[in-house]
This record gives structure tokens, C-alpha cells and sequence, in this order.
């Protein structure tokens, strides 16, 4: 594999605290569980980072060679989902199906791809069930009155995830302190039914799961109990990823996971984003006036496990990033496209690409390799030699312009062609590039800008001809207003030759001062798992 030749692959573990080389239980192939949400709601930007981080992670493990099972789970039964149906007066199965499905139209956007196995907990509550009987067979759960917990102090590695000391560890977010469990910190595996909740038949009574056990049982279900990545956000290492330790363990001594992977928090201003600070928002939000190219693109321009501090300057930078990407490949496109066509004459030799094409694709080529195989570098990819790949694509198209001798005119062709395609299998892995074509990305790149903007087309080239005819009217004061007003807006003017042409740009005047996206759909959050 690709990165045996460099050194291997090294990944974070959270569990070690340090980088390993990656190593899977079975040659050649991968197994990797990742915590999904919990659908009662519109997906944030929390949500939307864990997932953009993870599928780089399935995509760029795919590039290597490995066979991945990749699982991600939905979790369809919980407080938060009957509490909020009880407040809708909508069935609880209805509502997360729903909201599922919304979930899936925006990873679908941000070009997530669909895992192996996407696991809902109302459909596994028989392996549920079996992992908490076992649980207690092994001795290390207890029945009370319908409710069933684990037993914290019999677990002699409680905490070596997260360094929590048992003495110090509170009962879970979702669970109140109850005074029938044996120890504070024990939590829960069934939960007794309530009235007016949905409930399953077990052999404690009627009830539903906790919080955390899902993960154990999907997990085992499609992975065995030994498998090699379990990741999610960094606010799941305590308790849930703790617990699912405890509990893993309690069902199997056996059971084992290779590398805990962990991504960072979205921040506001330095805050983590919370519905509490109304400091946050929904994916819908974002993608209503930016491309999901452009949101991607910013959830991977820092490190994955660093915190990511959203700012409107910060998308605004990753929407100009991907309409430069875009526009210098249609370019490129468009400039060869006369070319390809005609194709080389009869016995004609086609020659080998330049030296600086040579030289971009090796520089692109190893960068790419030895930062994506050092914990997934995506800042560096994005700044880096792929930035000089687009540079001599832009260069080389001017140059294609002037007269030079046929030759040397197929060696550049040859030269464009090649780097074009190292470019696009970059942005491939990095989930950058559209099933749409160029063209028709950039419009919609466009659309986003006029509507940031708050102009229809029909308004901006209305202003265009009137600053067209200002000019004539050598009326330069009134043209440079128009001008300088839209690029305030984030409409940048160009003149060539005769013609005015216009492009999205970063605006000279921040859209939003406060931070706060428009309300696209009922402003709510939804907590991790």
C-alpha cells in the first residue's frame, strides 16, 4: 500500500494520547464505528464538522487501498426525541424518522458518503437486550424495580479514557442522581417504561434503552466486539465513549477497540457553540446562503482534532477559495477543449509534459501523501502545493494563448491535462469535487453571492449598464461608487477588453456583524449521540 512507501499512517489515539501508525486487526481491512446524532432536529455545525471529519477519514483510508466498513449510527429512541414529539403532538418514530432523513439531505450536500451500515436503535433493541443480559450474567449489572444499571466500581479500568476518577464522576448529562443505585456514577442500561412513552418488553419489564448501551450493542453487531476505529466528538469521550468502554468490556473481557479518534468543538467568538448562548446554527442555515462546497471547505481548513472558530470572514474566505478552485478547472477545461477535439495527427508523438509540470505533480503528489498520512494535515493540503498546482495551471493557460511551435504547443496541452487530473484526484479525496460539472458549480457559487448580496441578477446587470454608461458619460465618480458599493456586497466588477464581467468575491463589509445566520428552518439544536 501507498503508505507503507512513506512511513505509514499515523493517527491520533485518544485513548494513548500520542500518534500511532495505524494498523488494522485484519490485512487490507478496516472496521470503524462513528457516533452519529440524535434526530429529533435540524443538524448544526457540530454535527456537520464530526461528519466531514470522519468521512475524510473513510474516504482518504479508501484512497490507500483498505476495504472499509464504515458505521454510523442513528439514535431514534430517546428523552429528547419523546420529549419534543410530546410538544408536537407528533408520534416519537415519525418525528426522528424524519429528522433522519433531513440529516441525510445534508450530508448528501456536503458530500458525506453514505456509510456501509447506518444502525437506528429501534431496529437493534433484540441485540440491546442480549448485551444487557449478559451484562448482568458477567456480574457487573444490577435490576431495580424495572431499571437496570451498570456497576461502575466492579470495572477496574473505569476512566482510562478520559483520566475521570471514579470518585469524581457524576451520574451522566442525561441522568438525574438516583438514590437506588449503588454508587453515584452507575448508569443506565433499561430504563423502566413512563407513561406515555414508547416502550419495548424485556425480561425487567417493559422499558427502553439508555443512553449508551446503543453504541455497544450496534457495534458489536456489525463490527464483533474487536474492531479498529470508534470515533466522534471530543465532548463524547466522557461519558459516553467511557461508558461504552465499561460496557463493552462487562459483555465481552475480550472486546477492543485499536485508535479512539476524536474531533474538536465549533466555537462562535471562542465559545462552543451551545443552544444555551443561542450562539449556534443549523447546517440548513449555512447552506442557504453559502454552497456546501464552501461549508466543507471551512470545516476542513483547520485540524480536525483543533476547535474551529466560526466566523462570516471565515466562510466567506472558503467560498472565494472554492470559486477559485472551480473557475481556474473550467478554465482549463475550456481552453483545451479546442484541442482534445482536433486531437494529435495521424503517427503524430505526443510529448511528455514539461519539467515544471513534472516537478508540480511530484511536489502535490508527496505532499498529499505524507500530510494526509500525518492525522489527516487537510490545513496544509489546502494552502500548500495544490495552491501551486493552480498557479501553473493559470500560467500555462496564458502561455497557451500566445504562438509557439506545435510541439511545444501538445507538451503544454500534455502538461495541462495531467496536472488538471492531480488536482481533481486531490480535491476527490478531500471530498471537494461535485457530481455536478464545473460550469454548473460555479453558477450556483454565483447564486449563493447574489443572494448574500441581496440582489437578483436582473438588479446587478441593471447596475452593470449603468456603470457602462457612466463611463462613457466620463462620469468616473458615479462608476467607481457602483463599483466600490458592490464589492462591499461581495460583487467583484471586471473589465475585459470591452466587457464587464462579474464574479463573487470576499466583501470589503462584513454581512453579518453579530454573527448570527438568518433563521432558514425552525432555530433549534440538537446534542451529540
Amino acid at each position: 500500500m501507498a503508505e507503507e512507501e512513506l512511513g505509514g499512517f499515523r493517527i491520533y489515539n485518544s485513548m494513548t494520547q500520542q500518534k500511532e501508525i495505524f494498523k488494522t486487526k485484519t490485512p487490507g481491512k478496516v472496521s470503524m464505528y462513528v457516533c452519529g446524532v440524535t434526530a429529533y432536529d435540524f443538524s448544526h455545525l457540530g454535527h456537520a464538522r464530526a461528519a466531514v471529519s470522519f468521512d475524510i477519514l473513510h474516504r482518504y483510508l479508501k484512497h490507500l487501498g483498505y476495504e472499509v466498513t464504515y458505521v454510523r449510527n442513528f439514535t431514534d429512541v430517546d428523552d429528547k426525541i419523546i420529549k419534543r414529539a410530546n410538544e408536537t403532538g407528533e408520534d416519537p418514530f415519525m418525528l426522528s424518522n424524519r429528522f433522519c432523513d433531513e440529516y441525510n439531505i445534508d450530508m448528501s450536500d456536503l458530500q458525506c458518503e453514505t456509510p456501509s451500515k447506518e444502525p437506528r436503535v429501534s431496529q437493534h433493541l433484540e441485540e440491546i437486550k442480549g448485551m444487557i443480559t449478559q451484562i448482568i450474567n458477567n456480574g457487573y449489572a444490577y435490576e431495580v424495580e424495572g431499571d437496570v444499571f451498570y456497576a461502575v466500581d466492579k470495572c477496574p479500568n473505569y476512566g482510562m479514557l478520559s483520566g475521570q476518577k471514579l470518585e469524581h464522576n457524576r451520574a451522566g448529562e442525561r441522568v438525574a442522581v438516583d438514590s437506588r443505585k449503588r454508587h453515584p456514577a452507575d448508569f443506565a442500561l433499561w430504563k423502566a417504561a413512563k407513561p406515555g412513552e414508547p416502550s419495548w418488553d424485556s425480561p425487567w419489564g417493559p422499558g427502553r434503552p439508555g443512553w449508551h448501551i446503543e453504541c455497544s450493542a450496534m457495534s458489536a453487531c456489525y463490527l464483533t466486539h474487536k474492531f479498529d476505529i470508534h470515533g466522534g466528538g471530543i465532548d463524547l469521550i466522557f461519558p459516553h465513549h467511557e461508558n461504552e468502554i465499561a460496557q463493552s468490556w462487562a459483555a465481552d473481557n475480550e472486546s477492543h477497540v485499536g485508535y479512539w479518534m476524536h474531533n474538536g468543538h465549533v466555537t462562535n467568538n471562542n465559545e462552543k457553540m451551545s443552544k444555551s448562548l443561542g450562539n449556534f446554527f443549523t447546517i440548513r442555515q449555512i447552506t442557504e446562503r453559502y454552497h456546501p462546497l464552501a461549508l466543507r471547505h471551512f470545516l476542513i481548513s483547520a485540524h480536525y482534532r483543533s476547535p474551529l472558530n466560526y466566523s462570516i470572514l471565515q466562510l466567506e474566505n472558503s467560498s472565494d477559495a472554492i470559486y477559485y478552485i472551480f473557475q481556474t478547472l473550467q478554465d482549463c477545461k475550456d481552453a483545451l477543449s479546442p484541442f482534445l477535439q482536433e486531437g494529435p495527427e495521424k503517427n503524430e508523438k505526443v510529448p511528455q509534459i514539461n519539467e515544471a509540470a513534472k516537478e508540480c505533480i511530484k511536489k502535490l503528489s508527496v505532499e498529499f501523501q505524507t500530510k494526509m498520512s500525518d492525522d489527516l494535515q487537510t490545513p496544509v493540503i489546502l494552502t500548500g502545493a495544490i495552491q501551486e498546482a493552480l498557479k501553473f495551471v493559470n500560467s500555462s493557460l496564458k502561455m497557451l494563448k500566445k504562438k509557439m511551435q506545435k510541439r511545444a504547443q501538445l507538451q503544454l496541452i500534455q502538461s495541462l491535462q495531467e496536472v488538471e487530473k492531480e488536482v481533481a484526484k486531490v480535491l476527490d479525496v478531500l471530498g471537494l469535487l461535485s457530481s455536478k460539472s464545473y460550469a454548473e458549480v460555479l453558477q450556483q457559487l454565483k447564486e449563493k453571492a447574489l443572494k448574500r448580496a441581496g440582489l437578483a441578477e436582473g438588479e446587478l446587470l441593471h447596475l452593470i449598464e449603468e456603470r457602462t454608461q457612466a463611463r462613457v458619460n466620463k462620469d468616473f465618480l458615479r462608476s467607481d461608487k457602483i463599483r466600490t458599493d458592490l464589492t462591499a456586497k461581495g460583487i467583484a466588477l471586471m473589465d475585459v477588453g470591452n466587457e464587464i464581467i462579474w464574479r463573487p468575491c470576499i466583501p470589503s463589509e462584513p454581512v453579518f456583524g453579530d454573527q448570527r445566520a438568518p433563521v432558514v428552518e425552525e432555530k433549534q439544536s440538537i446534542p451529540a449521540v
